[in-house]
């Protein structure tokens, strides 16, 4: 996709460019490519992961396939992002298919490869005719086809001068592949063996379970850490099917055309019916209805419009018809804004380094160093050439991160089990680093601190009446009504009494015959106009709506009789959860795009610290970055489609199950249970994951560190070096499993 951009006057023409880039398999993948783009002259580059999108600022004499020929010669794809809505698959998902498949073959090989393999290198005397072909026919599947993904990686870095784990785990399987080829095939024991040392210290250099060993389990790191990356990405894949697909624009004639949603352009009139998603930013021309706006502006009541007033794209319009002039389309639309903001939180995300990358640039280097110089040191010391090299592929091959490749998929995999007995399910790591710093925890209030559903608060009746009387008078009448508040009030009460007559007052009321009595229930002004309004009543109207409630009145033959007021009630677990956060010294606050009132009423009875109110999406993501520029690490807890770029830019963002699939896809951390209790405990359990993710990265490269001089020592035989790898791998396993008891609610928080 191709666009202007506005420079100085000075400026050279330029426009924006953005490429979709293909083959990026860590973030260090995007800055590579950013860098080969900001070389070529008069480029700014910025390259989303995430995404995996480039964003170019090019002047004009850049062509685009320049530019895609650039980041060719880095070693990835691109091609010019096509313009519109994005319907194609999802790349991660196919990646994620793709690793399983490779990981389900190498992993049924594995098991009779392991066993064979060291049984053969340890006992010659049960080598059986034609030994050496099923071996060979048990590992290549697994070294050849199903570590292909990291075979095509490293022979990519090797084209551009670089290096990565990768490089290190290809190599290490190929060196330990080769030299096990060689001495099944070539090498022959002349010597028979006496007892089980003896056995163990002279056996053959057999490394196929090995190289197969690390190939499964670096596989299965990388098959989940595909998967949660394809649900972080879906939040954009999910925005983008909330928008209108299609608009029908009025033409001069009075007559209406369908048309693409992206092909609207700006004065432009369109039409929206009942149960129809507003096309675009615009104006109301002619007509009058009920639009919910909730899942753009966290308003829990739905907002009526009229002539003259602004709607928002993605909003639904519940009742009436409306004629809507489009202020802002495409790109400018509010919609469009929060895809944005959801699709640059999730990449500033994706720039966090995972350890192991971090780490590579010079462990993999120094690996080879090693090898080399542990080669060359046999060979002066007068040692064969078989022992130089043996002792040099014995230091790639202990170096290999067996381990590595479980220390953080096996960890998740428990505490997504212990998430799952606590209804609470962990999407992936990367956001978790912060989790031990976390000091402030945001809430949204409508449909997170409260049910979302309005609900009869209080029933107010005039003397001589009861109020399950009169509730079952206005529920009567409101029977034959799909209003929010009609349906509060017809589920606040079992009994059920016909109505006649019924006729409803849009934005006003409903009126009906109850018994033979004439009944009528709405909005104060409308219901009191013309009669007295008792002081009890009064009284009661006043209260409710100071807290934020709605009210509505009835009547009954021409008198008032009564109020009852309607709010979204409080969950009740919020104040019990609220009160385990403050125990653990961490700070709250209410983030909602409600009005203060109502907000400030909820916050009092939760007990929230902090209240902001009236804060449109892009400003609750404003609110967040204010938060950590004073030095606060927040965790966000929400449920709506406006709460999506929140829940993205936040350091932890945390989903209510119930909530939308925006919403969800948009966080780190997902609560099943419509329980707010749920988040302590999803916050314990992180902490827990996180530090054992930690302790698991340290124990696999602390062995890899201390095996290598062992290695280079010459001190290393296959069984000894299968035996250290199943016991690394044992350690980062049986640490992982203690986070089966993780994620209880304590009185106090852990450090990690």
């Amino acid at each position: 996709m191709t666009t202007t951009v506005v420079g100085g006057a000075d400026a050279p023409p330029s426009r924006r460019v953005e490429l979709d880039v293909s083959g990026m398999t860590c973030a260090a993948c995007a800055a590579r490519v950013e860098s080969r783009l900001n070389k070529v002259d008069g480029v700014r580059a910025s390259v989303n992961y995430a995404t995996r999108v480039a964003t170019v600022d090019a002047p004009g004499v850049v062509a685009t396939d320049d530019l895609c020929e650039v980041v060719r010669r880095a070693g990835y794809e691109a091609d010019l992002r096509a313009a519109g809505r994005d319907d194609r698959p999802d790349p991660d998902d196919a990646v994620a298919r793709s690793l399983l498949r490779r990981l389900a073959v190498a992993a049924v090989l594995f098991v009779p490869l392991s066993h064979l393999s060291v049984m053969v290198a340890v006992l010659p005397g049960t080598r059986f005719p034609g030994w050496q072909w099923v071996l060979t026919a048990l590992a290549l599947p697994i070294v050849g086809w199903a570590a292909w993904p990291f075979h095509r990686v490293a022979v990519r870095n090797a084209r551009h001068g670089t290096a990565s784990m990768e490089t290190l785990i290809s190599v290490g399987i190929t060196a330990a592949t080769l030299w096990s080829l060689y001495t099944i095939f070539a090498v022959r024991r002349d010597q028979p063996t006496t007892g089980v040392w003896q056995a163990l210290m002279s056996s053959d250099a057999i490394y196929l379970e090995v190289a197969a060993g690390v190939t499964v389990f670096v596989l299965a790191g990388r098959y989940f850490e595909a998967r949660a990356k394809s649900k972080a990405g879906s939040a954009l894949r999910e925005l983008a099917a909330l928008s209108a697909k299609n608009v029908a624009v009025l033409l001069a004639d009075g007559s209406e055309m369908v048309i693409p949603a992206e092909e609207l352009k700006e004065q432009q009139r369109f039409v929206v019916r009942p149960g129809e998603t507003v096309a675009a930013d615009g104006l109301v021309v002619d007509g009058s209805a009920a639009v919910d706006m909730s899942a753009m502006t966290g308003e829990s009541k739905p907002a009526r419009v009229q002539p003259g007033a602004s709607v928002i794209g993605g909003t639904v319009v519940l009742d009436g018809r409306l004629i809507v002039e489009a202020a802002a389309v495409g790109a400018d639309t509010h919609f469009a804004g929060m895809v944005r903001l959801v699709e640059e939180a999730q990449a500033q995300k994706a720039d966090a380094q995972r350890l192991a990358d971090r780490i590579s640039r010079v462990f993999v280097p120094v690996v080879f160093v090693i090898a080399l110089l542990t080669a060359a040191g046999w060979l002066l010391a007068g040692a064969g050439a078989d022992r130089a090299f043996s002792a040099a592929l014995a230091v790639l091959v202990i170096a290999c991160p067996c381990a590595l490749g479980l220390a953080t998929p096996t960890a998740m995999m428990v505490a997504s089990g212990r998430g799952a007995q606590l209804g609470i399910f962990l999407k992936g790591y990367r956001a978790l680093e912060a989790i031990r710093a976390i000091d402030t925890v945001v809430f949204d209030k409508t449909g997170t601190l409260t049910t979302g559903h309005l609900a009869v608060t209080a029933v107010t009746a005039v003397e001589g009446w009861e109020s399950d009387e009169l509730l079952a008078v206005a529920a009567a009448v409101e029977s034959g009504s799909e209003h929010a508040i009609g349906t509060a009030i017809l589920s606040a009460t079992d009994e059920r009494v016909p109505v006649e007559d019924f006729r409803a007052i849009p934005g006003r009321g409903v009126t009906g015959t109850v018994v033979g009595r004439a009944v009528e229930v709405g909005r104060p002004a409308w219901v009191g106009r013309d009669k007295t309004i008792p002081e009890s009543v009064g009284s009661a109207r006043r209260d409710a709506e100071s807290l934020g409630q709605t009210v509505v009145l009835v009547a009954v033959d021409g008198a008032v009789r009564g109020a009852i007021a309607v709010a979204d009630a409080v969950k009740s677990s919020a104040a019990e959860a609220v009160a385990e956060l403050h125990r653990r010294g961490m700070r709250t606050v209410l983030l909602t795009g409600d009005n203060a009132t109502a907000a400030a009423e909820v916050a009092a009875q939760v007990g929230i610290d902090e209240v902001i109110a009236e804060v449109l999406p892009e400003g609750k993501v404003d609110v967040i970055e204010q938060l950590r520029a004073r030095n606060r690490v927040v965790a966000m807890v929400g449920d709506g489609i406006n709460d999506g770029p929140a829940l993205a830019s936040a350091d932890l963002g945390l989903a209510i199950g119930r909530g939308t699939d925006v919403a969800i896809a948009a966080a780190d951390v997902i609560l099943v249970r419509d329980d707010l209790r749920s988040v302590p405990q999803a916050l314990d359990l992180a902490r827990a994951t996180m530090r054992t993710i930690r302790m698991n990265l340290v124990w696999a490269f602390g062995y890899n560190v201390a095996a290598i001089p062992i290695a280079a020592a010459g001190m290393l035989n296959p069984l000894i070096a299968g035996a250290a790898m199943a016991f690394s791998s044992f350690f980062v396993v049986s640490n992982s499993l203690r986070l089966r008891k993780a994620g209880g609610v304590d009185p106090a928080p852990k450090g990690i």
